[in-house]
């Protein structure tokens, strides 16, 4: 007799979306981060490979922290774990 497929736990299932809207967001950094070194070397100035290696890390960097930090909080807030707890009051009415 075949067994059934387990039911995936809901821990798993939010870390797979996690991870699956992180790639995108990567992306969008990576992206981000090109404009920012094309913006720089298209200065007057002819700039360091310091700048440019700074500039990119710098502006990746921080667009990847922020997306991953609101994805966290809009799943958690998804999650239900931020709601309030409710309390069933018993009436001693008796």
């Amino acid at each position: 007799m075949p067994h059934p497929d387990p039911v995936p736990s809901r821990r798993h299932a939010v870390m797979h979306r996690f991870w699956r809207i992180f790639r995108l967001l990567a992306l969008l950094s990576i992206a981000i981060a090109a404009i920012a070194v094309f913006l720089v070397i298209r200065g007057d100035t002819s700039p360091s490979i310091h700048v440019i290696v700074a500039t990119a890390l710098g502006a990746g960097l921080t667009v990847l922290l922020g997306t991953a930090l609101m994805t966290l909080v809009f799943l958690s807030a998804e999650s239900g774990y931020d709601e309030p707890p409710q309390i069933d009051e018993e009436s001693d009415d008796e």
